[in-house]
């Protein structure tokens, strides 16, 4: 009468249409017993209360099938809509219902078995509601008493995979012999029930989740039998057509793995030299290709690790911080051998991702949370206002234009200290370190240092400058003597407090002339400053006072000397194919035939996981060798090194003063001004940049001070210079006499804080700052003294909030080290629960698009940016980074990160060619552009837009569809994860529906 199939069934009707089709099902809608009234319930209700209570089989089949037809079609969010009302439970409390009794009704069962594994695959509770349901020990019951029927233990084995997403499910399953059966199921090669084999494979590998259940396997000998299982398939499946078999062991190898124990059974039972004959076979024939990359990361993982040949690879230097005691880590030679969190860990990390699910959770993402601090502690931040404090008496037509200068260009203002001496001053912490860090340097520094300290000893602090080591000799290399560092600190800190808040030099005029002449001096008089916006003696100047905790006092000439983009561009290098997997075959090729060990520390891969593991023991920690060539050009040369274009914080200090110097000051209203002082002393510098009013008049004083504000933050990571090259644009434009930044003035103020990690940038480090954490991730509640430049820059965005100034935008200026051009993230309460698949109606909800409008903006006119890049989801791993921050806590539409890459680009003008400081200059150029889209005065803002140079060249990349992912996959990705991929959920689909159509 009725046939169960999805060709079979089609339903595109109501609810009241669905009465009258089938009477059977109203007749269960008015049933006394119903959970929900057909008044009160949606469609969807009622079908899943009648499935809970149906008698008759009819209408259980007919509601499955309609359950089944409405979850087929479109996305994933109709199962997750689903899944909100209660699906899940639905579904469970009908198989219970159903296969408790003596002769369970199979008819029944199998489509709700199948609905089940599709639904539940999406569900991250299943396993918790079917132990609640008592749905876990049945379905398990049901797959033993079906052993030798393929479709029904099919249907069981997808169901047990779906539950062990739990990890008490699991261990449950574990504990009633459920490896051993599903174990049982997996037989040598054969051509038949291939469905039911995959799926008791996939069952397998789904309750390695748990420590106990790889345990039980390791101790059972499974792993052998997986092996030589692994072994047999690959051999005898000449045709390949079950490479899905071999992949679904490949997956069990790599869950039971996960532990020492089952690595060190692995390698017992010769499975690295299996899985090394096998893949060396897969490398002969493209159809094998999807087996070797799952295979080479087993063999990695595998691969005994050799402990890292140093004392120990954590930094020779140390930084107590204050309120903590200052302990040296012992150093333990001992590898370490634990193996991965607990399962309770794990359990407990995913109800907290469930408790807190920022993505799905329409009310989470449109709360607006509590500030962190009280509203008595902004008015502090008032000073970092001073077009608002600013009286622009030079404007006034009897002041002499000589006299006005300074009092518009200056930076220094008494206010300036508040924050800087709202911490431990410098001295008392930076003392103790100074004679420590003084006994630490090596003899050859402090051997040539004592001449010229004795040199500059009868000088005043005043008159020392920065002192540099003779060109030839020391090759190219400058010097900073620490006896003149340490008088230049103590005469600040004994000079007033306006003048050491506002980092202004003195010394930089006075002792110029009084200083020996070197080789740099006469080179400078030679060729000048060639560098456009650098001044190697500014640089010089601001290197001297900078704090370090090495106590650093070599300078880098090129630093020195300062940067200029090559005349050319240059291309792009192809990445060879199969590097990564070539040398995890001779690391194994060495394991195997221990007569090749030469004995020696062998640095062969090239970007590439090594074999090393730390010499004192840290969880989940993994070394990567880089191994490059470079031919040197000229004989005798000194060539440097680095990752991107450096960019350092002596060169910013330099490049503001030189900016300072370079504009109007009856044009240009330009203040330099200190944040807060850092962990170690070196003050954060925050720029406001904006149009000096037309007049004193009420009238133009008012536009001045009702002007929107634009804040732009870099350079939060230290190695991610190119930031830095991006921020250099920016203020290189602003400053400029362009008539687009003339415009963006007058309508805007700009408030820039170029580097948030100056200590990370000081000393050297890639992504945290001294106190060992990512400051990115501590905008949520920011520490005052551990993280404070991220608290005042979050207390300065609270007070500009609290004044009715909230940023019209916020961007933060980041590098991306994998993907190419350049993009932006934004927030996006819609799109947010439009990707994380939310049960939310996304299309009745209204949201302002006007975080859209820069990004495409700069799609039109950014020949380096790609909208398609973009992305606008909020994370919840990445709630507490600066722009959710900002956009949640301050209401600003428009906060973004925008990421410049350390590559290339693969569109545009510049496709193919390598991305360099002239191009991260012209992006940040081109995002102050963009700008004017968000401007009020939309005619004024279009004339501007007719002045910017647009090549029509540039329009080629231009996105259609942003959903849509332009980057082309490389020849060989490289690959960071160990793990093999688990079954999508589209593939478990794809099963479940085949079995479906056979019944």
């Amino acid at each position: 009468m009725f046939g169960y199939g999805r060709n079979n069934f089609t339903w595109n009707g109501t609810l009241k249409e669905l009465e009258s089709s089938y009477p059977a099902i109203c007749k269960e809608r008015h049933r006394q017993n119903m959970t929900a009234s057909p008044h009160s319930s949606g469609g969807l209700e009622v079908l899943l209360s009648t499935l809970q209570n149906a008698g008759d089989v009819e209408s259980t089949l007919n509601i499955l099938n309609v359950l089944d037809e409405l979850l087929s079609a479109g996305t994933d969010r109709r199962i997750h809509y689903m899944i909100s009302k209660g699906g899940s439970e639905a579904l469970l409390t009908a198989l219970v219902n159903t296969g408790r009794s003596f002769t369970p009704n199979y008819t029944i069962l199998l489509p709700l078995l199948h609905l089940l594994a599709k639904v539940g695959h999406r569900d991250r509770r299943i396993g918790m509601k079917a132990e609640e349901a008592g749905a876990v020990l049945l379905t398990l019951n049901l797959l033993k008493q079906n052993i030798n029927h393929a479709r029904r233990a099919a249907a069981c084995l997808w169901v047990i995979q779906v539950l062990s997403s739990s990890v008490s499910t699991a261990n449950l399953i574990g504990e009633n012999q459920g490896l051993d059966v599903i174990y049982c199921l997996i037989p040598q090669y054969t051509t038949k029930h291939l469905h039911t084999i995959k799926a008791a494979i996939h069952a397998f590998a789904a309750l390695l989740c748990t420590k106990d259940n790889v345990c039980s396997v390791v101790s059972k000998g499974y792993i052998s039998g997986l092996v030589r299982l692994y072994e047999d398939w690959h051999s005898k499946d000449t045709q390949h057509v079950a490479l899905s078999i071999c992949y679904a062991l490949l997956l069990c190898l790599h869950k039971v793995t996960h532990s020492t124990a089952g690595r060190q059974a692995f390698i017992s039972q010769g499975g690295l030299r299996v899985l090394y004959q096998t893949t060396q076979t897969c490398m002969l024939s493209k159809a094998l290709e999807s087996l070797v990359k799952p295979s080479v990361q087993l063999m990695r993982k595998c691969l005994p690790k050799t402990p890292l040949p140093l004392t120990s690879d954590q930094s020779a230097y140390t930084f107590p911080l204050p309120g903590r005691p200052h302990t040296v880590p012992d150093i333990d030679v001992t590898p370490d051998e634990s193996s991965d969190e607990s399962d309770e860990e794990a359990e407990n990390n995913k109800e907290t991702d469930y408790d807190e699910d920022l993505e799905t959770d329409l009310n989470q993402l449109r709360i607006r949370p509590d500030p962190d601090r009280p509203k008595d502690l902004l008015p502090q931040y008032s000073r970092l206002c001073p077009e608002l404090l600013h009286d622009f008496q030079e404007l006034d037509l009897s002041s002499e234009p000589e006299e006005s200068s300074p009092a518009s260009s200056s930076s220094s203002s008494d206010e300036d200290s508040v924050l800087l001496n709202s911490f431990p001053p410098r001295t008392s912490r930076w003392d103790r370190r100074s004679s420590s860090f003084s006994s630490d340097s090596s003899p050859s520094l402090s051997a040539s240092h004592s001449n010229k300290e004795r040199a500059t000893e009868g000088h005043t602090p005043g008159a020392a400058l920065l002192e540099a080591w003779d060109f030839h000799s020391h090759s190219s290399i400058l010097s900073t003597s620490p006896r003149f560092r340490t008088m230049v600190r103590k005469a600040r800190e004994e000079a007033p407090p306006g003048q050491r808040g506002d980092e202004h030099d003195d010394v930089e005029e006075g002792g110029e002339e009084s200083h020996h002449r070197t080789t740099i001096d006469r080179l400078l008089e030679r060729h000048g400053a060639c560098i456009p916006h650098h001044e190697p003696k500014l640089y010089r100047t601001a290197a001297a006072k900078t704090i370090s905790i090495p106590g650093f006092n070599i300078l880098a000439f090129p630093d020195f000397w300062g940067h200029l983009p090559p005349p050319g561009h240059e291309p792009m290098v192809p990445r060879k194919p199969n590097i990564q997997r070539q040398k995890v075959f001779e690391d194994v090729q060495r394991f195997l035939n221990t007569d090749d060990i030469i004995n020696q520390v062998v640095f062969d891969l090239e970007d590439e996981r090594n074999h090393f593991c730390p010499a004192r023991g840290r969880k989940r920690t993994t070394f990567y060798t880089l191994t490059f060539t470079i031919t040197f050009k000229h004989n005798e040369d000194v060539c440097y090194l680095a990752y991107h274009y450096p960019y350092t914080y002596s060169a910013l200090k330099a490049h503001l003063k030189v900016l300072q110097k370079s504009v109007d000051p009856a044009k240009v209203f330009f203040r330099q001004q200190i944040l807060c002082s850092t962990l170690a002393g070196n003050s954060c510098p925050v720029v406001t940049i904006t149009a000096c009013p037309a007049s004193r008049a009420w009238k133009d004083i008012h536009q001045l001070r009702n002007r929107p504000c634009i804040v732009l933050t870099g350079r939060v990571h230290p190695g991610e210079s190119n930031a830095s090259w991006v921020m250099k644009g920016t203020l290189e434009f602003l400053c400029s006499q362009d008539l687009v930044a003339q415009g963006l003035r007058e309508a805007f103020v700009f408030k820039l804080i170029p580097m948030l990690n100056p200590d990370g940038v000081i000393n050297g480090m890639n992504r945290c700052d001294l106190n060992s954490e990512d400051l990115n991730r501590q905008w949520s509640k920011p520490h005052p003294v551990l993280s404070p430049t991220i608290y005042h820059t979050k207390g300065f965005l609270y007070y500009l909030n609290s004044i009715g100034r909230t940023p019209q935008v916020f961007c933060d200026y980041h590098g991306h080290s994998r993907k190419k051009n350049v993009f932006l993230y934004g927030c996006s309460v819609k799109e947010t629960l439009w990707q994380s698949g939310s049960a939310v109606d996304t299309v009745r909800l209204r949201e302002d698009p006007g975080y859209r409008t820069i990004p495409k903006t700069l799609d039109r006119i950014a020949p380096a940016f790609s909208f398609n890049s973009c992305n606008y989801l909020v994370e919840k791993s990445r709630s507490a980074t600066a722009r959710v921050v900002v956009w949640r806590e301050m209401g600003v539409l428009r906060s973004y990160t925008m990421e410049s890459t350390f590559n290339g680009c693969d569109q545009g003008i510049y496709k193919g060619l390598q991305t360099g400081t002239r191009e991260l200059q012209e992006m940040g150029v081109k995002f102050c552009q963009s700008l004017l889209s968000v401007t009020k005065d939309t005619l004024y803002s279009r004339r501007l837009i007719n002045h910017i140079d647009l090549d029509h060249n540039i329009l080629d990349h231009k996105s259609h569809n942003c959903f849509e992912d332009d980057e082309p996959p490389c020849v060989e990705e490289i690959e960071y994860s160990t793990d093999c991929p688990a079954l999508k959920g589209t593939d478990l689909d794809s099963d479940v529906n085949s079995n479906m159509a056979n019944f």
